[in-house]
């Protein structure tokens, strides 16, 4: 049986869609065939909009599945304490961290509970594609992207990742980081870390600077990571090309790599700088 947490900051018109896809999904299955439900916990924190209503107005349908869900209201905008605050209402081992504009696919959720069924720790996620890409550049951008070995082939885990009970308690509360994602991965080697072939999709920033702006938190956010779990960078292995690879893909894709390429320059320069400490980028 598996928790599915979803904190979620001013993402009303998002949330429902994110919910709907959720109730869409297969339900996992015991090793006998039986179908599990699934805990939902929306934590709706520091929102000035209609995410909590939005995200309460699904509540009759996951009922009709027999699937708990709850929604959990906080004052203060961290996505940290919306996490942590999910993980205490969490009745199931198996733990998804989900961001809410997210859509799985139907067989993801079942397939993320079938992978983590082992007592040894482990940490998995699924394929990634990406949604609202506008216009020729940043269309370019999200395929090239989509390419580099880590995320074709690795477990990223951007936007949604699980693990089980012996995973989770590698550690305790979710500190005060920027890249949730990256904090927990930190905590798995490779041979621990599994993909699941359903996929999932996620919005890319609306424009180029706002893609510079994600990009640059991205970039802030593995550094405070590396910082934090040193051990960690060596133990989960690289996520940035080698040489070889960004020649490889420069050979086969050199618009995209010029594409990707004017990205990374960008995010070193000050013009795109962002502006507090959350931009989704959207």
């Amino acid at each position: 049986m598996i928790s599915v947490i979803i904190p979620a900051h001013q993402e009303e018109g998002y949330i429902g869609d994110c919910l709907r896809h959720v109730l869409a999904s297969d339900p996992p299955r015991a090793r006998d065939g039986t179908a599990q439900p699934v805990q939902v916990i929306v934590v709706a924190n520091g929102c000035a909009d209609a995410t909590a209503q939005e995200a309460r107005s699904l509540a009759g349908r996951f009922a009709q599945r027999g699937w708990p869900m709850e929604i959990v209201e906080l004052a203060e905008g961290s996505k940290p304490r919306a996490l942590n605050a999910g993980d205490r209402r969490a009745i199931y081992d198996i733990r998804v961290y989900m961001d809410a504009d997210i859509w799985v696919s139907p067989g993801l959720i079942a397939g993320l509970a079938g992978v983590l069924d082992r007592p040894e720790p482990a940490y998995a996620g699924g394929r990634s594609r990406i949604r609202d890409a506008r216009g020729w550049f940043l269309k370019r951008y999200a395929r090239f992207w989509l390419r580099l070995p880590f995320m074709a082939s690795g477990v990223p885990g951007c936007g949604v990742y699980a693990v089980n009970a012996a995973g989770r308690a590698r550690w305790g509360d979710f500190p005060e980081v920027t890249a949730d994602d990256m904090f927990v991965r930190y905590h798995f080697a490779p041979e621990e870390s599994h993909p699941v072939p359903e996929d999932y999709v996620w919005p890319i920033a609306g424009n180029f600077a706002q893609l510079v702006r994600s990009r640059r938190r991205q970039d802030e956010g593995l550094a405070e990571i590396r910082r934090l779990l040193p051990e960690g960078a060596a133990r989960s292995g690289p996520t940035a090309p080698s040489g070889g690879e960004l020649l490889r893909l420069f050979l086969s894709d050199p618009v995209g790599f010029a594409v990707y390429a004017s990205v990374a320059l960008a995010v070193r320069t000050p013009l795109f700088s962002r502006q507090g400490r959350w931009d989704r980028g959207r």
